[in-house]
């Protein structure tokens, strides 16, 4: 009677030990490092609160939090003074690092006359160590642009895998001392 007992309860103590943290490793979230691009529209700016609230394409709202470091392209400011330049409705790429659930802007992109501007083509050459992107417009000529740091690190990386098909991609650009400088793209077929 005592092994009938002990048995089953020594395989259930040790399925549970032994099984919980698997169960618990399964469910946790991967870690993010570096930063992450999102493009979508501000629907509200708290500048007290140091937050932007950017709808995707697709619906989802999201809450940003600024530092005194975020770089807001178009804006003649940083931090606090960034805020000035957004307003609902922009258009914007958010580059954002993730520490827990907080998300934190690191760069904010304007897409408008004075912030990036906008060009489509089809992707002939990537070079992220030459810091260089080629794509051949509509007309059929072609544009080489410059990558910015984070760009070239980190910014369409399925674009890379999909160049030698020919990939169409959207370029936000700004001309910076004379030179176009890509600093957001993504593949849109």
């Amino acid at each position: 009677m005592y092994q009938q007992v002990c048995i089953p309860l020594i395989l259930l103590f040790g399925g549970l030990l032994f099984g919980l943290p698997t169960l618990r490793a399964i469910q946790e979230t991967p870690p993010v490092t570096g930063t992450i691009a999102l493009e979508g529209t501000v629907n509200k700016t708290y500048a007290a609160a140091n937050t932007i609230i950017v709808k995707t394409m697709d619906g989802v709202e999201h809450l940003f939090h600024f530092t005194r470091r975020t770089v807001v392209h178009g804006a003649k400011d940083t931090g606090d003074a960034a805020f000035s330049g957004l307003v609902d409705g922009s258009r914007v790429v958010v580059h954002y690092a993730v520490d827990g659930a907080d998300k934190t802007a690191v760069e904010v992109d304007r897409i408008d006359e004075s912030g990036l501007r906008v060009m489509e083509g089809v992707v002939t050459r990537i070079d992220r160590e030459g810091k260089t992107l080629a794509i051949r417009l509509a007309d059929g000529s072609t544009e080489t642009l410059r990558l910015s740091e984070r760009a070239a690190g980190t910014v369409g990386k399925d674009v890379d895998r999909a160049a030698e098909d020919g990939a169409k991609v959207i370029v936000y650009y700004a001309d910076e001392a004379g030179h176009r400088v890509a600093h957001y793209f993504r593949k849109i077929s």
